[in-house]
């Protein structure tokens, strides 16, 4: 008889359980809005350090986290360096978002690196000024810039100096031994060649000119730097007072005090930003891209724009206190290069000036 009012009695009590509600939560516990519907708890982005991650750090991961519950884990390197690394984990992906250059984006893209991004599940992509998109449907813009010469307009003035008009001014035997530019294997570095080679005669199928004004900018040069952690210090110092540089970088050393003033060439200057891209098979994509859209809200651009980026939305403007710095103005004749060509002879290109330009340095500084 026991054995029976037993059995009866987890008969009942399966009976019961089975009216209740998975997973119920306690009363009063309220699901909380926009939460990833894949319950996902952390992703992992890579990017540029310094001003980009300082950025995403302080507050757009706090914002996102705040938002959608998902902390985001920030593996700083440079674009190259991030490039290598997915390609080493193509076969087991560890980051869910990789920033590049615009030429590592067209990388990425040819060695199967990046998902294909679905509009639909980035909506803010319609709002994106396209004048800054490296690979459409790849990479979204996020940190806008401008590469382009500055120049120290104290030391200009004081000796009497001509303004910086032209790609080709950067040339001039004034200033020799006083110049920062990098090297080919830095963006700003193979931008100097081809905006050299434009203001030339020539053109992406033909960087002839550019290769051959390059050398004589070469013999007035001491030495062509690595990149901004090298060539920032040479401007502050007073070391240099003839750049190259991201656009982002001219603001932060006029914020530091050194009296530079950026030029948009005559010839034109491109427009590009450090772009987010979904990693191939990444751990948690939907999340990636719930990441990427987060990036280029409005709220988050107007954040970007207060650290010395442009905003890659349209209509929107540099912040208003780097508009005397190193706003754009709309005769300002900016372009889109074409990464996809930019990417092809970057190598071929990089091999010419390694071996024809690098030896020309310092020929004419102590003359």
């Amino acid at each position: 008889m026991k054995r029976w009012i037993m059995i009866g009695l987890m008969m009942v009590m399966a009976a019961l359980a089975g009216c209740g509600v998975p997973n119920a939560k306690p009363p009063g516990e309220a699901k909380p809005a926009n939460k990833s519907s894949d319950n996902v708890k952390e992703i992992t982005v890579a990017g540029n350090g310094g001003k980009i991650e300082k950025a995403i750090r302080e507050v757009i991961a706090p914002k996102f986290e705040e938002k959608y519950g998902i902390k985001v884990n920030f593996v700083p390197g440079l674009s190259g360096e991030i490039l290598s690394k997915v390609e080493l984990q193509k076969n087991a992906p560890q980051y869910d978002v990789a920033f590049y250059v615009p030429i590592d984006v067209q990388r990425a893209a040819d060695k199967g690196l990046t998902e294909q991004l679905d509009p639909a599940a980035i909506p803010n992509m319609s709002k994106v000024d396209p004048r800054f998109v490296a690979v459409d449907n790849i990479g979204v813009p996020v940190f806008g810039l401008v590469i382009a010469p500055a120049y120290n307009t104290k030391t200009f003035e004081k000796n009497g100096w001509a303004p910086i008009t032209s790609w080709n001014d950067l040339i001039r035997p004034d200033y020799k031994g006083k110049t920062a530019f990098a090297d080919i294997a830095n963006d700003w570095g193979f931008a100097l060649l081809y905006n050299l080679a434009n203001a030339n005669g020539g053109s992406l199928d033909n960087l002839e000119p550019g290769l051959k004004k390059a050398k004589e900018l070469a013999r007035y040069s001491d030495t062509f730097y690595k990149n901004s952690t090298q060539m920032m210090p040479a401007m502050q110092q007073g070391a240099a007072d003839v750049t190259v540089m991201g656009s982002y970088a001219i603001a932060e050393l006029i914020d530091s005090g050194v009296p530079l003033k950026m030029v948009i060439p005559k010839e034109g200057a491109p427009l590009q930003a450090f772009s987010a891209t979904v990693v191939k098979n990444a751990p948690h994509k939907k999340a990636a891209m719930d990441f990427i859209n987060f990036l280029i809200s409005e709220e988050s651009q107007k954040q970007i724009a207060e650290r010395g980026f442009y905003p890659v939305l349209k209509g929107m403007k540099a912040a208003p206190k780097y508009e005397a710095s190193i706003g754009l103005k709309d005769s300002d004749p900016v372009f889109r290069p074409d990464v996809k060509k930019l990417s092809e002879i970057r190598a071929q290109w990089t091999d010419r000036w390694t071996k024809e330009v690098t030896p020309e340095l310092g020929k004419k500084v102590k003359k």
